[in-house]
Parts: C-alpha cells; structure tokens; sequence
C-alpha cells in the first residue's frame, strides 16, 4: 500500500500545482485520471523523487519516498511522459545500459535479464535494431522494460499510451495488466478515460491539483444507474439542449448530434432514451460540475 498524504506543490511561478493529496494506493493496477495541466505529473514526479514538495509525505513498504530517495529509487520503476533514449543504441544495448544504472553489474545475469525482458515486451526480434527507428508503440515497450528492471515494488507509467495506434495500445494495456499481477502497486497517470476503464481496479479523478473522487471503475459507474440519457438531434437544437440540460458530452456524426446527458429520477424530455452508464459519463459529469462551480 503507497499512502499519500497532503502533498502540496506551488512552483516559483505560482501555479499550484498539488492542493493537499491524500490517497491510498493498494497493490495492483491503479488509475489517475485528469485532464491536461491537473497535477498528474507533478504527482508522479514527486514519488519518482524528481521533484520535492512544498509539504506531505508518501510512504510505501515502510519507506519515506520525499526524504529517502536512495531507497525508493530501488523499489521504483518509472516510464515518464516523455522518454529519452539514445537512437544510435540498439534496444539489447539501452537495456544492458538501464541494467547497469540499476546495480546490475554482472555481465552474466545482467545478459540474461535482458534476453528475457525483450521476450516479455516482445522485442527479441528486434534487439540489434537501434531505437531511433522505433516506432512509438515499441519505444513505450522499451520504456516498460526499463522500468521492469530490478522487479520494482512501485512502477509509475505517465500517460504512456498518448501517441499510440489503437493495436499497439492493446498491446501495451496487456503488459502492464500482466505487469500488475505481481503484487506491485502499479499506477498509471493518464487522461484517456478507457486506459483506467479497461485496466484500473481502483481510481481517482484529479482536477486542478485537487482529488475530486476515489473509488472503483465499477462503484463510479454505479453512481450514474438510471442516470444518463442519449438523444440525436439536428445540429441546431444543440445550443438550446445544452441550456436546459446537464449535458456531458457531444459527439457529431453525419451532421447531427448525439447528446448524453445526466438526469437524476426523471427522463430530460421526449427526445431522450435511456443510456448504460459508462465511465467517461462518470468523469465528464465529475469535471464539469466542478467547472460549473468554479
């Protein structure tokens, strides 16, 4: 379990970045979701020991992740939003270097962690190729690798499916959902709602710094049940709908509008027929009331 309390970060510009974050963080694959600008990041920064807070701690397995950052760089395995890598270097060689980084020093073992790291991420084929010419999907699979060096107790991957072909996002979601099957914690830092909806066990929702909501895929959806309500319209009546109703998303298609909307007890009008709830109806509903209220 990573317990995470009252994290507060303020940059020198002003922004404040985290307003007082306490979670609780259980083994397996956990999902923080928020829009662009939320505090992610930061967040993730912050327990990957890349950026200190202003005040708050974060503690895993007994370790203090702000101020015994030796110990916690050996229990994590982080993949950033942005990954460098040296091109010329083939991904046999990246590895052997991460490998190096890490304390493995024997060039016997440090060999064969490497061989079965490529077979896990499913790269053996391309092991002398140099990265440079990777395409996106297989440098997130390198950078999953790396992170999996030295079977790291906390792994933090930061929007790692952004930029990815629907194929190689299945690809992806499956190794770190085999990846979270270790009893590692395991929390992936995204804004695209169907990463958390496919992998996430449990979640939180993060806006402007602040956590607006913490609990299951499941229980978020639970809390829409008989809730949410779809129309399609002509394009002009959009304005009107969105004036008289809880509106959480609009999509067009063939010049026309559908509209899902939230209506607690009672059905908007007869435009409307009743909708399954999903999660992306549960996040849009959650940041947008806290936009209206802003």
């Amino acid at each position: 379990m990573l317990k995470i309390r009252e994290l507060t970060k303020t940059y020198s510009s002003g922004i404040q970045a985290l307003r007082e974050i306490s979670l609780d963080v259980p083994a397996g694959m956990f999902g923080l979701l928020g829009p662009n600008g939320a505090g992610k990041t930061t967040l993730m920064k912050i327990l990957a020991t890349l950026l200190e807070p202003d005040s708050g701690t974060a503690e895993m397995n007994g370790v203090d992740l702000i101020t015994d950052k030796h110990s916690t760089r050996k229990m994590l395995g982080y993949l950033p939003q942005e990954f460098g890598l040296y091109p010329t270097l083939t991904a046999e060689q990246t590895l052997h270097y991460f490998a190096k980084l890490k304390g493995v020093h024997d060039k016997k073992e440090r060999g064969a962690l490497v061989d079965a790291l490529l077979e896990r991420v499913n790269l053996s084929s391309a092991r002398r190729q140099q990265v440079g010419g990777f395409s996106g999907g297989m440098r997130q699979r390198l950078g999953i690798a790396q992170a999996l060096i030295g079977q790291p107790q906390l792994i933090i991957v930061d929007e790692p499916t952004a930029g990815l072909d629907p194929e190689e996002r299945i690809r992806f979601h499956n190794l770190l959902a085999e990846t979270a099957g270790e009893n590692a914690v395991v929390i992936l830092s995204t804004h695209i709602v169907s990463d958390v909806s496919s992998l996430c066990s449990q979640m939180a929702v993060i806006r402007q710094g602040a956590i607006l909501a913490s609990c299951t895929p499941q229980q978020a959806i639970d809390q829409l049940e008989d809730s949410v309500w779809e129309a399609t319209v002509p394009r002009e009546q959009v304005a009107a709908l969105k004036s008289r109703h809880q509106v959480i998303s609009s999509q067009m298609f063939s010049g026309q509008a559908r509209l899902r909307v939230i209506s607690k007890g009672e059905r908007p009008s007869e435009k409307f027929t009743p909708a399954s709830p999903a999660l992306e109806d549960y996040y849009f509903d959650l940041v947008n009331q806290r936009e209206r209220a802003s």
